[in-house]
């Protein structure tokens, strides 16, 4: 057995191991591990099968699998839970590998991923959505306004943003993801990542970063945006939908973490459902 930090050495072991899997959940993904390894202080277990040892955010160790777990040897997969304690992201689709005469399962409202569909963010339709378009609104008619692809060239423009967001924020970047975006900025093009930059004014005002999670669905990791613009967030989903391959149908925002800021913000803009994470132990 070896055990190892993540590190951007793994890319070539987990990238497309981790794309093969057939779930929506967010922690699925190369870069959301690597630039969140600090705050979870992942490790990648080479034995028999690959596994991600990380530290969730209530401080309980877990082991995260890197393919279907319904695809390991039964005896292989109680021996590894037993060892490290819990399993955990496991999709609702793996649950019938673990049986419940052996196997305690659990999930958190907070671990869930929240799943807005694309269409409705393009129009933001319906009575519950109607706050959303009429700040849409607000913003176009206020500022001059620009949308443009996340290039190599406008990554100053990127770091400049989340310099003044941090700023706006009431706490300090130890406890926010400041430094993930930061690196997710500058590895932009080695995390193989995409997005959108917004004016305002002629201002860089806002953008999002992410990444082809399911060949069905792009999360978004990362959107940063300046509190003096009114309506620019609503702006910023509008046109990141609009601007969607058709193939995608949604879009993953990630979870919230129990924080209720977060909680309000995301739930505001209608999720379609939210995917549940489970938590594997033993009896």
């Amino acid at each position: 057995m070896e055990i190892q930090d993540i590190s951007l050495g793994h890319k070539a072991l987990l990238h497309e191991r981790l794309r093969a899997v057939d779930s929506w959940i967010s922690e699925y993904s190369f870069p959301n591990l690597y630039l969140f390894r600090r705050v979870h202080e992942y490790r990648v277990i080479r034995d028999a099968e690959i596994f991600i040892l990380g530290t969730h955010y209530d401080g309980q160790r877990y082991v995260m699998p890197t393919r279907d777990a319904r695809e390991i040897d039964p005896r292989y997969l109680r021996e590894t839970i037993a060892e490290y304690g819990l399993m955990y992201p496991v999709p609702e689709q793996w649950l019938e590998a673990f049986p419940t005469d052996v196997y305690g399962i659990t999930y958190h409202d907070g671990d869930s991923d929240y799943i807005h569909r694309v269409d409705k963010l393009m129009t933001y339709g319906g009575k519950r959505l109607h706050d959303k378009k009429n700040l849409l609104n607000q913003f176009l008619k206020r500022y001059r306004h620009e949308a443009l692809p996340l290039t190599n060239d406008r990554l100053g423009d990127a770091l400049s943003v989340l310099e003044q967001w941090q700023r706006d924020m009431a706490e300090p970047p130890e406890q926010t993801d400041y430094y993930p975006c930061r690196e997710a900025i500058e590895r932009y093009e080695e995390l193989m990542q995409c997005g959108g930059i917004y004016y305002a004014d002629d201002e860089p005002a806002g953008f999002i970063i992410g990444e082809e999670l399911h060949e069905n669905v792009f999360a978004l990791h990362f959107a940063k945006g300046k509190r003096s613009f009114k309506g620019l967030y609503q702006f910023m989903f509008n046109n990141f939908a609009s601007i969607m391959p058709s193939r995608y149908c949604c879009l993953n925002f990630e979870q919230d973490m129990g924080k209720e800021s977060l909680r309000q913000a995301k739930s505001t803009y209608e999720p379609e459902y939210m995917i549940k994470k489970y938590r594997i132990s033993l009896k």
